[in-house]
């Protein structure tokens, strides 16, 4: 275990050095600051990268700039999650979807959040202070600080339909009462009060 650690340090040192090399004043951090293997960073057009003290990435994340995405100090991540500031354009079905260009808006993460496995974090997004993001969300707008989010979805079990020449039903649309339609619920909680069970 000591071994596994005093790599992630190593390779982590090489990464940090590799982006201050690449991408200098656009992307900065704070005092320990840590990542896991496969964290990747991207920053084009003069978009820049904020990240706080004390903020840590575990495997598979990845931070995707073109105006600025600003992390709080003490946030923590959970893996393959990815946070974008910009969103292609896709409005004039004359052009194609890659030569339309993007919208960009900020997004702030706040301090002491606990972002969960899977997550994707659109532009324009806001985090408040010690909230804490289940596993598998996609947020798209404003989260007050404080706050516990997670998906609501009901997992369904079916028999097997056996038979021969029939239409596989995992391929079939499905229906309005599919699990897969699950809501992001928002649960606000005081300071200091325990946080609910994610279920996610």
């Amino acid at each position: 275990m000591i071994l596994v650690k005093a790599w992630y340090r190593f390779t982590g040192l090489l990464v940090k050095a590799l982006y201050r090399v690449i991408y200098g004043r656009h992307m900065r951090w704070g005092k320990a600051f840590h990542m896991r293997r496969g964290f990747q960073a991207t920053v084009e057009h003069g978009g820049e990268i904020v990240i706080g003290d004390n903020v840590f990435f575990n495997n598979g994340c990845g931070l995707h700039a073109r105006r600025r995405i600003e992390i709080g100090d003490g946030t923590i991540f959970g893996e393959n999650v990815h946070v974008y500031d910009h969103n292609h354009r896709f409005a004039d079905p004359t052009v194609a979807i890659k030569e339309q260009g993007y919208s960009e808006a900020a997004v702030v993460i706040g301090r002491h959040c606990w972002i969960g496995s899977g997550v994707t974090i659109l532009k324009g997004s806001t985090i408040g202070d010690n909230t804490v993001i289940g596993a598998g969300c996609v947020i798209s707008g404003d989260v007050p600080a404080d706050s516990v989010v997670r998906m609501d979805a009901t997992l369904r079990v079916e028999p097997v339909r056996r038979g021969s020449g029939g239409a596989d039903p995992l391929s079939q649309a499905a229906p309005d009462s599919s699990p897969c339609q699950g809501a992001v619920s928002y649960t606000h909680r005081r300071a200091h009060e325990p946080a609910r069970p994610l279920v996610c």
